[in-house]
């Protein structure tokens, strides 16, 4: 196996640089990048950090010499995956840097898991595990930054992306990694079932790695074992059945509460009369009047008109890994990494954001 020189040898290599010019790029001066190369000093993580980030490839990889998951899936992947693949692996990249460098991920597990009984119980009941620790964070589902409430309750990064049309989104799950990145999307009922699907893949490890999902609503998957219990558990997640009995009453729903309470979880009318009658709250005939309603008609009829507008643009709109974004940031502030990652994730010239920190903290005179 290889060292970690000989690795860093290997990418001055296909640099094209001189060992010098290399050594200057990551602050490193001519003998102490040859002592590193020789082993008689050893690369610090600041180095790492540096070295990864002007040559594309992970602290990880250079300490180790193992190829990340997704290195592999990228060269492999085609189609409309590949933009998710290709997203993935950049966050997964900065996240196991992060780790590298005294910052790992805050995941959460719950301490269940799917056990027994058929595949859509076990999602439910993972679901109501899930919950669990979501009241216990003070939090609530019906919120319209579920992405926020994922990466505060459970530490997962989540991450919303451009990804072109035909694919929902994926997961990724590595000993550093717990990541889900969501296509945007003018459909926010959609994006919403699909970010707690996905958080159902990554709670019950299904395919470890990376899984994908094109359609979470192709039906051609309704009898893979994973994806049954991932869409229980996205359901039973977002329509919670404490919340449904108590909307439910002792007089049942009209079309104006039913269209509210769609709102309300902001899920798809079609998704809630489905679980509704599951719960035996709704006959078959009202299910089938209720479901032909779309999100847009509801909001109207619940006179959310605008506020449905604004999901409709915030789901459309690309979003960094926020825990990632406080990492990087931490990352930078405690002189572990550079200011590059962290300008990298915001989309921002890195020079600019640098005079902005620097004006801000007063170290440079305003204009």
């Amino acid at each position: 196996m290889s060292s970690v020189a000989e690795r860093v040898l290997g990418l001055i290599e296909a640099s094209g640089m001189s060992r010098r010019a290399f050594g200057q790029h990551i602050g490193l001066d001519e003998s102490k990048i040859s002592k590193s190369l020789s082993g008689t000093r050893r690369f610090s993580s600041v180095d790492l950090a540096r070295i990864a980030e002007l040559c594309q490839v992970t602290v990880d990889w250079l300490i180790t010499g193992d190829e990340p998951p997704l290195a592999m899936a990228a060269r492999t992947t085609g189609g409309s995956a590949s933009n998710a693949i290709t997203a993935a692996r950049r966050y997964s990249t900065l996240r196991a840097d992060m780790a590298s460098l005294g910052y790992p991920q805050p995941w959460r597990p719950l301490t269940g898991g799917p056990k027994g009984g058929g595949y859509a119980d076990q999602g439910r009941r993972l679901a109501q595990e899930a919950l669990a620790c979501v009241t216990q964070a003070g939090r609530s589902v019906a919120t319209v930054n579920l992405a926020d409430l994922i990466e505060g309750v459970f530490g997962a990064d989540v991450a919303v992306a451009e990804l072109g049309t035909g694919f929902d989104g994926l997961a990724t799950s590595s000993e550093h990694v717990k990541l889900v990145v969501l296509a945007t999307s003018h459909v926010p009922t959609r994006q919403r079932f699909t970010l707690a699907h996905e958080l159902a893949h990554l709670l019950t490890d299904d395919d470890q790695d990376v899984h994908l999902d094109r359609d979470v609503y192709d039906k051609s998957q309704a009898k893979d074992p994973s994806e049954m219990r991932a869409n229980a558990f996205a359901a039973a997640f977002l329509m919670p059945e404490d919340i449904l009995r108590r909307a439910a009453g002792t007089t049942g729903f009209t079309d104006d509460t039913f269209a509210a309470l769609a709102c309300d979880l902001i899920v798809t009318p079609s998704a809630l009369a489905y679980r509704l009658l599951q719960l035996r709250l709704i006959d078959a005939g009202t299910c089938d009047r209720f479901k032909s309603l779309t999100a847009a008609k509801a909001a109207h009829a619940a006179g959310q008109g605008e506020a449905f507008a604004h999901l409709v643009t915030e789901a459309a709109r690309p979003r960094p890994p926020g825990l990632l974004v406080r990492d990087t940031y931490a990352a930078y502030e405690a002189g572990a990494a550079t200011l590059r990652p962290y300008a990298s994730l915001l989309g921002v010239d890195v020079d600019q954001l640098r005079r902005e920190i620097e004006l801000e903290h007063g170290t440079h005179d305003a204009p």
